[in-house]
């Protein structure tokens, strides 16, 4: 770790504290040369593999943009996005792959979303299990129902 001031091409470890959300660790160091203190964080990387086969990094910005759209006019805030974006990064981070394909993303985002909204889960379920048709919205919907223990919709004659 290089000496942000100086430059040194090391540095000594004073403390280490697992951040809040404990998915990093900040360290405070000191430069052996120069004597001043910086502080790092730490992560373990994590790679998304996109259809066209570039890798990047995860973002969770790019989930929260991603089902935004999903909820477009529903009751869900800012902040609800953020937790269930934070879900979604610790299930993934949870199999240990350090990458994951695009598609794994969208299908570990449906979980908490649709115990988020049902409606925005729909919509985005709609894209990411490649609905077809409206009977894949209607089996969609009458699994949701059944999970609720609510009555199926009667048929329209």
């Amino acid at each position: 770790m290089y000496c942000p001031f100086c430059r040194h091409p090391d540095s000594r470890v004073i403390d280490s504290r697992t951040s809040d959300d404990g998915l990093s660790i900040r360290r405070r160091r000191q430069c052996p040369e120069c004597g001043r203190r910086f502080s790092t964080t730490e992560t373990a990387s994590l790679a998304v593999i996109k259809r066209s086969g570039v890798i990047e990094p995860f973002s969770r910005e790019k989930v929260v943009l991603g089902v935004k759209k999903a909820c477009q006019g529903r009751p869900v805030t800012d902040s609800d996005l953020a937790v269930l974006a934070q879900k979604v990064e610790e299930t993934i981070r949870s199999t240990g792959a350090s990458q994951i394909e695009a598609n794994d993303i969208g299908l570990a985002i449906l979980p908490p979303l649709r115990e988020l909204d049902e409606v925005a889960f729909l919509r985005f379920a709609s894209v990411y299990q490649a609905f077809d048709s409206l009977d894949d919205f209607e089996s969609a919907i009458e699994q949701l129902r059944e999970e609720h223990g609510r009555l199926p919709a009667r048929p329209v004659e």
